[in-house]
């Protein structure tokens, strides 16, 4: 199945099909297919020339799928008879949402370009997540998927990138993000690599794409094919060409085009094109780099229309450290303990950093100093990843980006990484954080310019949005900034001004209301280091706001 037209008015079901029979014709034959979604059916019944065709269905004031936020993902369970003399003698059910997608990619000297996913005709700006996979022992899988995409849905991810490192996901994980309007970016499973490009590889591979693609093609909530993870950039690294690759650059497509001609393919993520070796800017990136404080150049000047990974590192809670931990090495860190469960790689030891001093350099960073007892340690870590996470969603929605996919929601085997969730779903600070700032309709503030700060509303809908708002100082409770919006549909605009000097450091504290709802934020003005001990007063405050958490529960 695949939608060729789709408006408010008229959508169009392309519907390819293949049977077999031992009739010697094909006299009497034909197929009926019904389509019923709440407040929608179209039905329709065709003779049959052939065992394998193409029909297309015409339906009247469709109801649309729609990604989340965007609208509601409605979807249609559609039956498909073969018909012999009026005799039913083969069926088959589906459920399929009516919708297109294609990917707007462009490169632009100079310029960051643009990345944008366009569906039903719309262009959207999005926020999500990458996913890894379920469990590292993967019979576990179905005891969990539920669970976590609840968490994806809980954040407002309006996609989820399943990562070429992991694995196909089940149906069911496909089922529940066509159900909840999540998009799904989906990776072939190659990764950080240079792989083979013998003929017998190139027949595996296509012979995995196929079932693949031939598996996962009918869910709405599919919207991208991408041949592979930082492949290019295994290439790129090596001073070799990428499209040298014959796996992403004739194999996979040369299926894809084939079996899936109407969902767009990119080649890897990153591509890096021949364009981009010659110094064009790559409109979609990966920005990991040196991990340093998270509002230095390299996160705040990057030329990139949509960012595909992003993250900051921040450490499990006690509670969870102490369920893979042995009691002699929870602290100090620097033991083999930790560094085992920080993916330190048994036979080089050392990867190209220590994920656990470069979570204390970030802490250091931030805060003048590093805690020395474990307790203090597992907060102060959270709250760096928490306000990094947090600005880098609100700096690609006020700066209007195609769209931010951070890393990452949960934890597949017990570790000390980026994730917001640990492996015994154990939520991090930067978990509350996060869900503040992906609401359909967000008030920011952004960073100072002319000695002032902005204040932001962004709206991720398709309905222009109105309310109420108040900026005002944590400390001293003047109210700095207050009054009314109305926001257009899937824009965001300047809703004001706060005069600020850049040598301050001083916690804004942010309400606003729509649709009956209130919802609340903050933004930390001035240059670390900051006191860990006034940020601990601070968190009390910003725990306070609307959807509110338990500070004193943080890191536990």
């Amino acid at each position: 199945y695949y939608t060729s037209e789709a408006s408010e008015d008229t959508a169009v079901l392309g519907v390819w099909f293949k049977f077999g029979t031992e009739a010697p014709t094909l006299d009497g034959f034909s197929l009926r297919i019904r389509g019923v979604c709440p407040g929608s059916e179209f039905e329709g019944e065709f003779p049959v020339e052939f065992v394998s065709g193409h029909l297309k269905v015409e339906v009247p004031k469709p109801r649309l799928w729609w990604p989340k936020g965007y609208g509601d993902p409605n979807l249609y369970e559609v039956s498909l008879e073969l018909l012999r003399d009026g005799r039913v003698v083969a069926s088959r059910t589906d459920r399929i949402g009516l919708r297109t997608v294609r990917l707007e990619r462009e490169e632009r000297s100079g310029d960051k370009g643009r990345f944008r996913f366009v569906v039903n005709g719309i262009p959207l700006r999005l926020v999500g997540a990458n996913w890894v996979p379920l469990d590292a022992f993967h019979s576990r899988d179905a005891g969990r998927v539920e669970q976590v995409v609840e968490l994806f849905d809980d954040l407002g991810c309006q996609m989820i990138r399943c990562w070429g490192g992991g694995v196909y996901e089940s149906d069911r994980f496909y089922e529940l993000c066509d159900e909840r309007g999540i998009m799904v970016w989906q990776d072939f499973a190659f990764a950080c690599a240079r792989y083979p490009q013998s003929e017998d590889f190139q027949k595996g591979v296509r012979d995995e794409v196929r079932k693949v693609v031939r598996r996962l093609r009918n869910h709405p909530s599919l919207v991208l094919w991408c041949g592979d993870n930082e492949c290019d950039y295994a290439y790129d690294t090596v001073n070799a060409h990428p499209e040298d690759n014959v796996l992403t650059r004739r194999v996979i497509p040369e299926v894809v085009r084939r079996m899936d001609p109407y969902r767009p393919y990119l080649p890897s993520s990153p591509y890096i094109s021949p364009e981009n070796r010659r110094g064009v800017p790559m409109p979609e990136r990966h920005l990991w780099g040196p991990r340093e404080y998270f509002k230095s150049k390299f996160y705040t000047e990057h030329m990139a229309d949509f960012i595909s990974e992003i993250g900051y590192h921040g450490c499990p809670n006690v509670s969870s450290l102490k369920r893979f931990l042995p009691e002699e090495d929870l602290w100090p860190w620097d033991n083999p303990s930790w560094r085992a469960h920080s993916v330190e790689h048994w036979r080089g030891k050392r990867r190209g950093y220590d994920r656990n001093e470069l979570m204390l350099r970030q802490v250091r960073e931030f805060f003048g100093k590093v805690p020395e007892d474990l307790e203090s340690f597992v907060r102060a870590s959270q709250f760096t990843q928490a306000e990094a996470n947090k600005f880098f969603v609100e700096q690609a929605r006020i700066k209007g980006l195609g769209g931010i996919l951070w890393w990452n929601v949960m934890d597949c085997w017990p570790q000390i990484s980026d994730a917001l969730v640990d492996y015994y779903f154990g939520k991090k600070l930067a978990y509350h954080y996060i869900w503040r700032v992906q609401r359909p309709v967000c008030v920011m503030v952004g960073e100072p310019e002319s000695w002032s700060v902005p204040v932001v509303v962004d709206n991720l809908t398709l309905k222009d949005a109105a309310g109420s708002f108040k900026v005002w100082d944590a400390d001293t409770g003047e109210v700095l900034l207050e009054g009314e919006f109305r926001v257009p549909a899937n824009r965001n605009r300047e809703l004001g001004r706060i005069g600020v000097f850049r040598g301050e450091q001083r916690l804004f504290l942010i309400s606003w209301e729509v649709g009956g709802e209130r919802f609340g934020n903050h933004y930390l003005l001035g240059s670390p280091p900051f006191s860990l001990e006034k940020y601990e007063v601070w968190l009390r405050r910003i725990a306070s706001l609307p959807r509110q958490f338990d500070p004193d529960e943080v890191g536990k």
